[in-house]
C-alpha cells in the first residue's frame, strides 16, 4: 500500500471532520496567544530600565521568540497595573519554564492519549493552560517563584494539547484528506501569532496589561465548551455525524485498533529507520526556524538599521506567510492525491523537499542580500513560509507508518524538535558574538547544513507504507484456541 487509496470523493467542507478541523483550529490559535501574552506583558510588568536589558535570551520557542523584542516601548504603555522589578535574568527564567513544561508532557501525553482518549486529554490541557492564563496576574502579585510554578504546568497543559491531537486524526481524517485537515488545525498557531502581536500591544496600552491574560484566558475556556460538545474521539461515538459520512471515513481507514490499550513496541520503534527519518526532518525544520523567529528583531533593526519594535505588521508578515503556506500546501497536497498524480511516498518528499530546501536557499541569500532592505525581509518572510510546507511531509508522515502510535511518536517528533531550537539557539548566539557579520554568515550556512542532512536522511529512508509493527493484530478466534489447545 503506497498511498492510492481506492476511494475518490471532494472534499464535504460542511462536512462534521471539517468542522473539527476548524475547531481545533481555534484550540491552536488560543493555545499560542496563552503562550506566548507574557511575551507582550512583560513590557509593561517590569521596569523599564530593565526591560531595556533583556534580549533574545528570553525566549518561548518558535512563534512566541520574535514578541521577547516586542514592538511597543514602555513609554507608549498606560500601566494602569502593577510595575514588577524582574531583572532580565530572571525574565529569562520565567519565558523559558513553559518550554520545560512541554518537555517533560510530549512523551507520555502522546501515550497516554492513546488510551484515554484524546478527547480528554486535549480538552484538560487546554482547560489547565487557559484557567492558568487568566491566574497569571494574581501570581505575579505573589512573586516570581509562583509565576514560573504556574508557567512550567502551563507548558506540561499545553504539552498534553499539542501531542493529543494526532490521535483523533488517525481516525477522523481519510487518507486523500489528512493534509487539508491537518493543516487546516496547525494553522492556528501562526494565526494566534499573528493576531497576539497586532493587539496584544492595544490591549496593554488601553485597559492594562493584566486584561492580556484575561481576555486570551476567557478564549480558551469557551474554546473548551465548544471542544467538550462537539469533539468525540471516533467518528462511531460522535451523535451527531451523518450516515454518509461516517461510512465515508470508516470505509477509508482501515486498520482501526480494536482496543486503545496496547503496549508500545519501543524496540521496534527504535530500530525503524522510516521513524528515524522522520525524527531528523523535525530536527532540521526546527532549527533553522528556531534561529528565524527568535533574532527576527535582532538581525532586522543591526543589519538594515531599521527598528522592527516600531512595525507590528512588519513583525507578523512571517506569521501570515506561514498560516498561508501551511493551509495551502495541504489542500495542493491533497489534490495531487485525490487525482492520482502523484503517489503518497512522493508527495510527502516532494512537500518536505520544498519545505527543507527553499528555506535554506534563502537563508544562504540573507548575508549576500544584506544591504537590501526590501530583498531581506521578503527572504525572511519567505523562510518561515516555505518551511511550513513540510507540514504535508514529514510532518504528518507518523500518521502513514503508524497511524496507531500517532500521537506518542508526534510527542517524540517534537521534542527533537525542541532540543534542535535549544541547540540552534545557543550555536547562534555563539557565533554572532564572535563576529556579528560573518558570524550571522557561518549561522545561515549552518542552518541550511543542517536541512540538506535532514533532507537526504528523509528522502533516502522515509516511506509511507504502515510498519508491521503498526498494525492491528488480529484477535484469536475460538477455533484458534481450540487448536491451540490441542
Amino acid at each position: 500500500m503506497d498511498g492510492k487509496p481506492a476511494t475518490r470523493r471532494g472534499p464535504d467542507f460542511c462536512s462534521l471532520r471539517y468542522g473539527l478541523a476548524l475547531i481545533m483550529h481555534f484550540s491552536n490559535f488560543t493555545m499560542i496567544t496563552q503562550r506566548v501574552s507574557l511575551s507582550i506583558a512583560i513590557i509593561a510588568m517590569v521596569n523599564s530600565t530593565q526591560q531595556h536589558g533583556l534580549s533574545n535570551t528570553s525566549t518561548e520557542g518558535p512563534f512566541a521568540d520574535a514578541f521577547n523584542n516586542s514592538s511597543i516601548s514602555i513609554k507608549e504603555f498606560d500601566t494602569k497595573a502593577t510595575v514588577y522589578q524582574w531583572s532580565p535574568e530572571t525574565q529569562g527564567i520565567i519565558f523559558s519554564s513553559i518550554n520545560y513544561g512541554i518537555i517533560l508532557t510530549l512523551i507520555p501525553s502522546g501515550y497516554l492519549a492513546g488510551i484515554f482518549g484524546a478527547k480528554q486529554m486535549l480538552g484538560a490541557g487546554l482547560l489547565i493552560s487557559s484557567l492558568l492564563t487568566l491566574f497569571t496576574p494574581l501570581a505575579a502579585d505573589f512573586g516570581v517563584i509562583l509565576v514560573i510554578v504556574v508557567r512550567t504546568v502551563q507548558g506540561m497543559a499545553q504539552g498534553m494539547a499539542w501531542t493529543g491531537q494526532f490521535t483523533i486524526w488517525a481516525k477522523w481524517a481519510p487518507p486523500l484528506e489528512r493534509s487539508k485537515l491537518t493543516t487546516i488545525a496547525g494553522s492556528g498557531s501562526a494565526f494566534g501569532s499573528f493576531i497576539i502581536l497586532c493587539v496584544g500591544g492595544l490591549i496593554s496600552q488601553v485597559l492594562g496589561w493584566p486584561f492580556i491574560f484575561y481576555i486570551f484566558g476567557s478564549t480558551g475556556c469557551i474554546c473548551c465548551l465548544l471542544w467538550f460538545t462537539v469533539i468525540y474521539d471516533d467518528p462511531l461515538q460522535h451523535p451527531c455525524i451523518s450516515v454518509r459520512e461516517k461510512e465515508h471515513i470508516m470505509s477509508s481507514l482501515p486498520q482501526q485498533p480494536s482496543s486503545p490499550r496496547r503496549a508500545v513496541p519501543i524496540k521496534a520503534m527504535v530500530t525503524c529507520l522510516p521513524l528515524w527519518a522522520i525524527f531528523t526532518g523535525f530536527f532540521s525544520h526546527f532549527w533553522l526556524c528556531t534561529i528565524i523567529l527568535t533574532y527576527l528583531p535582532t538581525y532586522i533593526s543591526t543589519l538594515l538599521h531599521v527598528n522592527i519594535r516600531d512595525s507590528g505588521v512588519l513583525s507578523s508578515l512571517p506569521f501570515i506567510a506561514a498560516a498561508s503556506c501551511t493551509i495551502l500546501g495541504g489542500q495542493l497536497a491533497d489534490f495531487l492525491l485525490s487525482r492520482n498524480l502523484l503517489r503518497l511516498i512522493t508527495v510527502r518528499k516532494l512537500f518536505s523537499s520544498l519545505g527543507l530546501l527553499l528555506p535554506s536557499v534563502c537563508a544562504v541569500a540573507l548575508p549576500f542580500v544584506a544591504s537590501s532592505y526590501v530583498i531581506t525581509i521578503i527572504l525572511l518572510i519567505l523562510i518561515p513560509g516555505t518551511s511550513n510546507l513540510c507540514d504535508s511531509g514529514f510532518i504528518i508522515n507518523t500518521l502513514d507508518i503508524a497511524p496507531r502510535y500517532a500521537s506518542f511518536l508526534m510527542g517524540i517528533s517534537r521534542g527533537f524538535g525542541l532540543i534542535a531550537g535549544i541547540v540552534s539557539s545557543t550555536a547562534t548566539g555563539f557565533l554572532i558574538s564572535q563576529d556579528f557579520e560573518s558570524g550571522w554568515r557561518n549561522v545561515f550556512f549552518l542552518s541550511a547544513a543542517v536541512n540538506m542532512f535532514g533532507l537526504v536522511f528523509y528522502l533516502t529512508l522515509g516511506q509511507t507504507e504502515i510498519q508491521d509493527w503498526a498494525k492491528e493484530r488480529p484477535s484469536p478466534t475460538s477455533e484458534d484456541i481450540k487448536l491451540f489447545q490441542i
